[in-house]
């Protein structure tokens, strides 16, 4: 397996336990790079923006754009995943808890 598809599916789900961790499920573009960065998951804001739009695609998260910033918010399927109950592939699956 490749070192990128490897990382990607790394800091997928790292977005993901960011979100699910969040009181309303939600969070904005900086937060999210800030925890995935203590995640050992350093992503640029164009490279969490590419992330974040995969994982919509993929009915895991929505997302509200603003002017300067995008709310990425975790949806049912998303947490889910995040939990390890549903795989999707493209998205590292948890260890167990």
């Amino acid at each position: 397996m490749a070192i990128a598809i490897i990382v990607n599916e790394h800091e997928r789900l790292s977005i993901l336990h960011c979100l699910a961790a969040m009181e309303n499920y939600a969070a904005n573009n900086s937060i999210i790079q800030g925890v995935c960065a203590s995640y050992g998951n350093t992503m640029t804001i164009d490279k969490l923006g590419t992330q974040l739009h995969w994982l919509k695609e993929q009915g895991l998260v929505t997302l509200e754009h603003h002017e300067s910033y995008t709310i990425a918010r975790i949806t049912q399927r998303g947490l889910d995943v995040e939990r390890g109950l549903a795989t999707t592939p493209g998205v590292k699956r948890p260890g167990p808890r």
